[in-house]
């Protein structure tokens, strides 16, 4: 990490010069980022949340998040012995950007998803009930009818299990001074939803994120994650979030620039707790 420490150190020099050298950074914790934004993606593929405060447990996935799919056709998925689908079997931005252009709302009370496109509600309904997904199940066979390989069918994620693109992928997060330095090679701004993270940090250097790999990291008061692995990024990172058009090659840009498709990190929990928007991100060196 490039991160002065009060000694004036960065987090590399502290690193190369071994604990006696750094007695007083190992007094504790060092900060590094903070915590800018906090999303959740209720339904894949579907509309980003913002969350200011979240309640994150050990061992479990993002609270929350992916708890719905909406599978393109059979897929083979069981809720009573669940397993990890290929994302390929569900709707997805990867092949079906116009699920960008769609604003969809998920309340964890009612278990109520609304859709609205271009302002106006286009579907309603109850995903704890049959006919609240035929509702939406409906939507989707009609608007969506030259994407499906077969009827459209919302799944729920039984408990523990999530439809997540990755068997690592706990909790996502995403750099956003990455984002800003792959703008600058692009030439545009991007936006760093395209990513579909659940955590955003500021305060790093550009790609900084990528050293934390077998790092655990501290947020707030306490929480602690374990950097688990770099995230490879498919076309879904090509897609507008706002336009809902192709308007940019992500995974090519990375690959001529740097030789990997990888942008942000996973995580998974190691001590739970709240966690909230600014909160500071720190590491023990």
């Amino acid at each position: 990490m490039s991160e002065s420490t009060e000694n004036g150190e960065t987090f590399d020099d502290a690193l190369a010069e071994g604990p006696s050298s750094t007695e007083a950074v190992l007094a504790g914790p060092v900060t590094f980022a903070t915590i800018a934004q906090i999303f959740r993606y209720p339904v894949k593929g579907l509309t980003p949340e913002r969350m200011e405060v979240v309640d994150l447990e050990a061992g479990h996935y993002f609270p929350g998040d992916r708890l719905f799919a909406i599978e393109n056709g059979p897929s083979g998925f069981s809720a009573e012995t669940p397993g990890f689908q290929p994302k390929i079997k569900f709707l997805m931005l990867m092949r079906n950007e116009r699920l960008a252009a769609l604003d969809a709302h998920y309340d964890d009370a009612t278990a109520e998803l609304v859709i609205h496109h271009e302002g106006a509600e286009v579907a309603r309904g109850n995903l704890g009930t049959e006919e609240g997904r035929a509702a939406i199940e409906l939507f989707f066979q009609r608007h969506f009818r030259y994407e499906l390989r077969g009827a459209p069918k919302v799944l729920a994620a039984p408990a523990g299990f999530r439809f997540v693109d990755t068997t690592e992928g706990f909790i996502s997060l995403i750099n956003l001074a990455s984002c800003r330095a792959l703008g600058d090679i692009i030439g545009q701004p991007v936006d760093p939803l395209r990513f579909r993270a659940n955590l955003y940090l500021d305060g790093m250097e550009p790609w900084e994120e990528f050293d934390l790999v077998g790092q655990t990291i501290e947020i707030g008061n306490h929480v602690k994650l374990k950097v688990t692995q770099r995230i490879f990024r498919c076309a879904a990172t090509n897609v507008d979030p706002v336009s809902a058009k192709r308007d940019m090659d992500v995974p090519a840009t990375l690959m001529r620039s740097f030789g990997h498709t990888d942008c942000g990190i996973f995580a998974e929990v190691l001590q739970s707790g709240l966690i909230a928007e600014g909160d500071p991100v720190r590491i023990e060196l």
